[in-house]
């Protein structure tokens, strides 16, 4: 075993964060529901995050901090699966929108506009909006 297989590089260390951020906004209720599960199961796939490191986050997802992409594109798709798992369980919860918004601004989005930018997230994803518009919407809300 090379010494590079024993740490993680930046990249997946960041995949490791939002996938456990993704899990935060899961449990907030505490119940995991079928969509949740649903989406935490393809974020894992899409984030490569291996069947190990998936039970290990689900425990104690509160342990691996959040690594913010330096790409606006990838901040901007990571709030767009964050947000989408606010809707997983079909009960949007005051607690999930907490978290999101404390998540954006972990995401480098600034103090002053994380709560118009997550409304506007929100609102974009219950209106069913794909990723690009999603993205065009929220750089507009985010210039302004």
């Amino acid at each position: 075993m090379a010494i590079s297989d024993l740490y993680s590089t930046g990249k997946h260390k960041q995949e490791i964060g939002h996938f456990a951020s993704v899990i935060k906004i899961a449990k907030t209720d505490e119940i995991i529901s079928e969509g949740e599960l649903l989406l935490l199961n393809r974020a894992a796939k899409k984030l490569n995050i291996s069947d190990e490191e998936y039970e290990l986050i689900l425990k104690n997802p509160e342990k691996y901090p959040i690594n913010a992409p330096v790409s606006y594109e990838e901040r901007i798709e990571r709030l767009f699966l964050l947000t989408r798992m606010i809707f997983a369980d079909e009960d949007v919860a005051k607690e999930e929108v907490g978290i999101l918004r404390k998540i954006a601004v972990a995401l480098h989005f600034s103090t002053e506009k994380a709560e118009k930018i997550c409304d506007e997230a929100i609102h974009l994803v219950l209106n069913d909006n794909d990723l690009e518009d999603f993205t065009t919407a929220i750089k507009k809300v985010n210039a302004d």
